[in-house]
């Protein structure tokens, strides 16, 4: 089975790109987890973290809590099988979302330190 690169595109043959590695290929799962909103998935309609809709929220110690809760928790569902999490930091700033992600993959024990941005539109 062929891993497919996140995001999609081409490689210089003119087909379907895939992640050079085993590791980049699951960090590009993480990504994809952490950066889908539950209900873009037609055959999976609660996958995904909801990260992105949280971000217009008012900023609070609660929401915090909250971001960090259910970022781990979607992680850990979708990926458990795959990666041990060890730390994921949700950090807004202006219009930009950073998230720092540490885990360790299962099959290889290679510990990974990922982080992910995301400019978000106003």
């Amino acid at each position: 089975m062929t891993n497919v690169d996140f995001p999609f595109g081409f490689d210089g043959r003119g087909r379907t790109a895939a992640p050079s590695s085993y590791e980049e290929h699951v960090q590009d799962m993480v990504e994809r987890i952490l950066f889908t909103s539950p209900g873009e998935r037609v055959n999976r309609p609660d996958f995904g973290s909801g990260l992105l809709q949280l971000v217009f929220a008012p900023n609070s110690v609660e929401l915090a809590g909250t971001v960090q809760y259910t970022t781990q928790a979607a992680v850990q569902r979708w990926l458990g099988d795959v990666i041990d999490l060890h730390d994921l930091h949700v950090e807004v700033e202006e219009s930009t979302l950073k998230v720092d992600v540490v885990y360790t993959i299962r099959s290889t024990g290679e510990q990974v330190a990922a982080g992910f941005t995301r400019e978000v539109a106003s």
